[in-house]
């Protein structure tokens, strides 16, 4: 059992070391950093080869889960079992990752509702939140063994343009993996910090952070003052980056060769072996200007100046990004005063050079382009720890606050140690159809379930007009005041119906208390977790079971026997799940019942809308 101490004077937790770490969760490689007498130090694995944990997640035999390196080793042999760039779906639902799914080598589940996407794996079915805080768990590892001491406080990065569904998650992958999560920092940010951008007095700064990743591009445009960094714009290309690069390379081989794609594709061992050859061109032509190798009998070359014509269209991407960032920020190049440049693929020459062009001034780039996000994480961290004495903390709220959702579950809606005064709103709707009534209950605390959270009050938005379950659009908003009085709006946006209350005791609590609630929900972060996806796939089932049968009675006309017999056998499966505590029993009964409805549904839709049309000329 784990041991905890408590800093009662602040509400926090203090574990066997104090150190708090940084933490860069990137989409292609992450890694942690600490603060060592002064100076931010990324840390190594066992090897002590490199700093970084590719972010890639292995199921294999007998429930065994490999992170890293060996994870990546299974990506050609074993792809519907590895999961890479789990970083995109954070806080995502499947409408919002299906243009792109066939990105994917493993199967990201369609439900056609709104709710969090899940990726299947065999079986079992698992949340980007439960797979990133494998991740999270292979760098608290790594850093325990290298310093020897139990770390159990953090400061975690992610991109700016990141919303609050996205950084609540990172959040509770966060807690997931036994952290506790003091701060999420945006990664321009963390650059800018490395760099000591931001951690002077006065300070009065436009600042450019371009970061080039392995699989994602993007450009943030920063105001700093007075050590506060507000995002003026974000542009960039999600699928922009070093894996773009090694393409261009891989495919001038194979038209070079005279190979044909659909052989290279494949023959994986053949089209991995040209990738992985592809990136080691890219990085021997970053510091010579030949490069030579040979696959088998293939013969392999490129010079620098054909690489370069090659990726500048790549690059020119990237620029057209920085003017649009420009100008949705309504700034000159002129007015930029540095370029901090971020991720490997900044290595590259040929980008430096373009970059330096395009901003007219030198670019900040002494720092390693893959641990600098991290190691400004580890500073940021080490002002959390009151060692940067000329940095001023804002106040913050010490515990999470928000209300109860459908099976007694706690949605956080401002998040623990979030700056204060803070005004956050989020949408909600109906579970019931003509549901006229809607009680709002105000919880604080860090547990997944309402019950070992503390209420601070509740109240009823009435008069909601009747409709059907899930057509109400009602914005709950919590407006938190700099003296900690929290303000909870309920607005129904329709009818502009709206109802609001204010709690004023929501800090009579002791610090002993505070401190034991962030104690328990650490403890038992895995149990509530469990119990959570029981509840939202339970919900989600209910939901799902409700539709289907207005779709049986809506469409009777229109399926054969057979079809109507399967729907409702497959209904009547899912609903027979849902009454067991098998969470991947009920997603594959989900699963199973909408793959087999889907073709029927835009069946269905085809014929309302050639219905609706009868008649009419276009």
């Amino acid at each position: 059992m784990a041991k905890f101490s408590i800093n009662l004077k602040e509400g926090k937790l203090k574990k066997d070391s104090d150190i708090i770490v940084g933490i860069d969760l990137g989409t292609t490689n992450s890694l942690v950093a600490y603060m060592d007498n002064g100076k931010a130090v990324a840390v190594k694995g066992k090897n002590g080869k490199s700093t970084l944990v590719p972010s890639i997640i292995y199921f294999g035999p007998d429930e065994q889960i490999w992170v890293g390196d060996p994870a990546r080793e299974k990506l050609a042999t074993e792809p519907q079992n590895t999961i890479y760039s789990i970083k995109r779906l954070m806080g995502k639902s499947y409408g919002d990752v299906a243009d792109f799914e066939q990105y994917f080598g493993y199967k990201v589940i369609d439900e056609d509702t709104e709710s969090l996407v899940k990726i299947r794996v065999k079986d079992k079915f698992y949340t980007p939140i439960e797979l990133s805080a494998e991740i999270l768990k292979e760098l608290k590892q790594r850093i325990e063994a290298d310093l020897d001491t139990i770390v159990s406080r953090a400061v975690i990065t992610v991109p700016a343009y990141f919303n609050d569904a996205q950084r609540q998650a990172t959040r509770d992958a966060g807690k997931l993996a036994g952290l506790d999560v003091l701060r999420i920092v945006n990664e321009p940010t963390a650059a800018s910090l490395a760099y000591g951008i931001g951690l002077e007095k006065g300070e009065d700064q436009l600042i450019a952070v371009f970061d080039l990743g392995g699989g994602t591009f993007d450009i943030s445009i920063l105001q700093i003052q007075d050590g506060i960094f507000e995002v003026l714009a974000t542009h960039g290309d999600t699928f922009l980056g070093g894996d773009d690069f090694d393409r261009a390379i891989l495919d001038y081989w194979v038209d070079q060769k005279g190979l044909a794609p659909e052989v290279v594709r494949e023959n994986k061992k053949l089209g991995q072996s040209l990738r992985l050859k592809a990136e080691e061109a890219k990085k021997q032509l970053s510091l010579n200007d030949k490069f030579e190798a040979t696959i088998d009998d293939l013969e392999l070359s490129l010079d620098r100046k054909t690489f370069e014509s090659l990726i500048q269209p790549l690059i020119k991407r990237t620029l057209d990004s920085c003017a649009n960032a420009l100008k949705d920020a309504k700034l000159n190049v002129s007015d930029i005063q540095h370029v901090v440049m971020v991720g490997g693929s900044t290595r590259v020459p040929l980008v430096k050079q373009q970059v330096a062009n395009f901003f007219q001034k030198e670019i900040y780039d002494a720092l390693d382009p893959d641990e600098v996000v991290a190691l400004g994480a580890a500073i940021q961290a080490d002002v959390l720890a009151g060692n940067q004495k000329d940095v001023l903390l804002l106040d913050i709220t010490p515990l999470s606050l928000g209300i109860e959702t459908v099976g007694g579950l706690m949605d956080v809606i401002i998040p623990r140690n979030s700056k204060i005064p803070s005004r956050v709103g989020r949408q909600y709707t109906t579970s019931v159809d003509g549901q006229k009534n809607l009680k709002i209950a105000v919880y604080q605390g860090e547990r997944d379930l309402v019950e070992h959270n503390r209420k601070l009050g509740e109240f009823i938005l009435k008069e909601i007009p009747p409709m059907p379950a899930g057509l109400p659009k009602i914005e709950i908003q919590f407006l938190l005041n700099a003296d900690g009085i929290l303000k909870v709006k309920a607005k129904e946006l329709r009818s502009n119906v709206e109802q609001e209350i204010e709690i004023r005791s929501q800090y009579g609590i002791s610090e002993e208390e505070m401190a034991k609630m962030l104690i328990e929900s650490l403890k038992n972060a895995e149990t509530d977790m469990k119990t959570r996806a029981l509840l939202e796939a339970r919900n989600e089932a209910n939901n799902i079971i409700l539709s289907a049968g207005k779709f049986i009675k809506q469409h009777q006309a229109i399926l054969s026997e057979e079809e109507l017999n399967q729907t409702i056998a497959l209904t009547e499966v899912l609903k027979s799940t849902v009454k067991e505590a098998d969470k991947d029993a009920i997603n594959r009964a989900m699963d199973a019942l909408n793959q087999y409805t889907a073709p029927l549904a835009h069946r269905a839709m085809d014929v309302t809308i050639a219905q609706a049309m009868k008649g009419k000329k276009i």
